[in-house]
C-alpha cells in the first residue's frame, strides 16, 4: 500500500508539474506583451527577448486612454455587445424551445439548414450584406452592425440552447401544467431558471464574438468615431502607430481586460453551464 501510494503521489506530482509548465508557456506571450507595453523604448524588433524592460513607463497606457478615442471605442463595443446579446436571446430562446419540445414537418431540415448557414464563411457574403445594408440605409450605423451580429449569432444560440433544453425532463413541465401554469409562465418561471447556466454561456460567447469582431466594422463603417475596440486596435496598427509596438501592446491588453473580468465574475455559471447537460 505504501508503494502504491508513493507511485500515485509521484504520478500526480509529475502531472501537476506538466500542466503548470504548459500554463507558464501559455502566459509567456501575455507577459511579454505586458513587458512591451510598459517599455519606454520602441525597440521591440531590435532588442533581445526579455520580460523586464530596461526603462519602465506608463506613458503608453496614458496615450491610449487619453490621446486616442479609446473610451469612445469602448462605449461602442459595449452598446453593440449589449444589444446583440439581448436580441440574440429574444430570438434564440423561443426558437430553441420550440425545436426542442415540438415535432413538426421540416424540423430537422430547418435545423440542418441553420447549421449549414452558420458554417458558411462570412467573407463570401460580404457583397450581399453590403447591398442589403445599402438598400435599408444602414451603412455606417450601429443598427446595421447589430442586425448582422444578431443574424450570425442567433443560429449558434438556437443550437446551444436547444441542446440544453433537451436535457430538461418533460415531467417538470407536465407538473407545472397540472398546477395551472400557462405556456408563457412555463417558459419564464420554470424553464428559464433551469436553463440559466446555458443562457449565461450563450450570452458570454455572443459577447466575445461581438467584442473581437472587426471585419464587418472596418468594411461597413466609415467613421473612426464609430469603431469598436477591435476595429480601433486595427486602426492603430494600420496607421501612424504601426511601428509603435508599446502603444499597440497597451491597447491590446486594455481591450482584453473587460472580457477577463466577465469571465472571472461568471466563472461558476460558465462551468455549470458547460457540465450541467451531463448530470441532468
Amino acid at each position: 500500500m505504501r508503494r502504491k501510494n508513493y507511485r500515485q503521489i509521484v504520478r500526480m506530482s509529475i502531472l501537476h508539474i506538466f500542466f503548470i509548465s504548459i500554463c507558464f508557456l501559455a502566459l509567456i506571450p501575455i507577459l511579454y506583451t505586458f513587458s512591451v507595453s510598459i517599455s519606454a523604448k520602441n525597440d521591440f524588433l531590435n532588442a533581445d527577448f526579455t520580460l523586464i524592460p530596461s526603462e519602465v513607463s506608463l506613458a503608453n497606457y496614458k496615450a491610449v486612454l487619453f490621446d486616442n478615442p479609446f473610451i469612445s471605442w469602448l462605449t461602442n463595443s459595449l452598446l453593440l455587445s449589449v444589444f446583440t446579446v439581448l436580441l440574440s436571446l429574444v430570438f434564440s430562446v423561443p426558437c430553441a424551445y420550440a425545436f426542442s419540445r415540438y415535432r413538426f414537418r421540416g424540423r430537422k431540415g430547418i435545423l440542418y439548414t441553420l447549421l449549414m448557414l452558420n458554417a458558411f464563411p462570412a467573407i463570401l457574403s460580404m457583397s450581399a450584406i453590403y447591398r442589403i445594408l445599402r438598400l435599408l440605409g444602414l451603412l455606417n450605423s450601429f443598427s446595421g452592425l447589430v442586425l448582422i451580429y444578431t443574424g450570425t449569432m442567433v443560429i449558434f444560440g438556437i443550437w446551444n440552447l436547444k441542446g440544453y433544453f433537451d436535457t430538461i425532463p418533460l415531467e417538470i413541465e407536465e407538473a407545472a401544467k397540472i398546477d395551472g401554469a400557462s405556456d408563457f409562465q412555463l417558459v419564464c418561471k420554470v424553464i428559464m431558471p433551469l436553463a440559466k447556466p446555458s443562457v449565461i454561456v450563450t450570452s458570454v460567447l455572443v459577447l466575445i464574438y461581438v467584442w473581437s469582431e472587426y471585419i464587418y466594422v472596418v468594411t461597413f463603417v466609415n467613421s473612426t468615431e464609430k469603431y469598436t475596440l477591435a476595429a480601433g486596435l486595427y486602426s492603430l496598427q494600420a496607421t501612424e502607430y504601426t511601428r509603435n509596438w508599446p502603444l499597440f501592446s497597451s491597447a491590446s491588453l486594455l481591450v482584453a481586460i473587460p472580457v477577463l473580468i466577465i469571465f472571472f465574475v461568471i466563472q461558476r455559471h460558465m462551468v455549470s453551464g458547460l457540465t450541467a447537460g451531463s448530470i441532468k
